[in-house]
């Protein structure tokens, strides 16, 4: 979900990732099976929870989140723009694109500064964000699966929060709530931008994010070398790009609950490949904090999967 993630369109409608919608199939394009589809959109998911393991290389150490998120829109573009079919403009795509590298900007420095998976898990809580700027602001009705998802998520983001406070990780959570909200951002953004091509969404939010974040990597004063175009390469190409492309053509066939529940996977599997790859252990709060989350998370989206009478 980072999503970098993405990483969706939470409640009431059912969740995408920023840069994805279901229009695509209007424009003519092939439509896959539904288990095409649902194997399109697994595959997505296991890409995006590749970002722990390409940021928390050895070779990128010392990079800040600015930089690194620089870098990764940068091959984004070269992956997502040659897709791009009939590009248009709106004064709409504003916000998002400004929500979009703020978003990137506060993930990618919060996994920097801290674990792989306070990042993942914390950004996670972005439908709770949603949800609330919904009933409150936009007057929107919530069901007990909704709430159940906040409380569980305010006992998961407490018990990270106050674990983390006692040692020198604070700042790295903070950045990761920080993270959440303009995910949010993105997610409320993009509801009003349904008809337009998730590809060209994806490939104008990530050329927005390199620009604006440019800077930044100018100013750290060196470029890439060796192995770190490699990881940059595949942190921008496989791990951001090529999924959201998976993602689009996998909601053609299946709906969005039943994706949210695949991509659900992400969240579990980016702390596992850091810790297989670079030893990287998330401490036991950051565990139960985690699972708290995930646990809200996997009944508001499988509940109505198995009982949708009920919803």
């Amino acid at each position: 979900m980072d999503s970098e993630p993405t990483p969706e369109l939470f409640l009431p409608e059912q969740p995408l990732p920023p840069g994805a919608d279901v229009t695509d199939s209007k424009e003519g394009a092939h439509v896959p099976s539904a288990s095409q589809a649902r194997l399109l959109v697994f595959v997505a998911a296991v890409l995006w929870s590749t970002s722990g393991f390409f940021v928390k290389s050895p070779y990128l150490a010392g990079w800040s989140g600015p930089q690194v998120a620089c870098w990764r829109a940068v091959f984004a573009c070269l992956a997502l723009w040659p897709l791009v079919r009939r590009p248009v403009w709106s004064w709409r795509f504003i916000p998002m694109t400004v929500l979009f590298a703020g978003m990137n900007y506060t993930y990618l420095t919060a996994m920097v500064k801290g674990s792989a998976a306070n990042a993942i898990w914390l950004q996670c809580t972005a439908p709770v964000w949603v949800l609330l700027v919904g009933v409150f602001v936009f007057g929107e009705r919530a069901i007990w699966r909704d709430w159940f998802m906040v409380a569980c998520a305010a006992v998961g983001i407490g018990m990270i929060l106050f674990f983390e406070s006692q040692g020198v990780a604070l700042d790295a959570v903070l950045w990761a709530l920080a993270s959440s909200f303009f995910y949010a951002g993105v997610v409320l953004s993009l509801r009003q931008l349904r008809g337009f091509n998730s590809v060209w969404l994806a490939a104008l939010n990530h050329l927005v994010t390199a620009i604006a974040l440019a800077p930044f990597a100018v100013a750290a004063g060196h470029f890439p070398s060796g192995m770190q175009w490699i990881f940059l390469a595949g942190l921008g190409v496989l791990q951001m790009g090529f999924p959201y492309t998976l993602f689009a053509y996998g909601l053609k066939r299946i709906p969005g609950h039943e994706a949210t529940v695949i991509c659900l996977i992400e969240p579990l599997m980016n702390p596992l490949w850091v810790f297989l790859a670079w030893g990287d252990r998330p401490q036991w709060w950051t565990v139960a904090g985690g699972a708290c989350i995930l646990v809200g998370l996997g009944v508001r989206y499988l509940w109505p999967a198995r009982a949708p009478q009920n919803a």
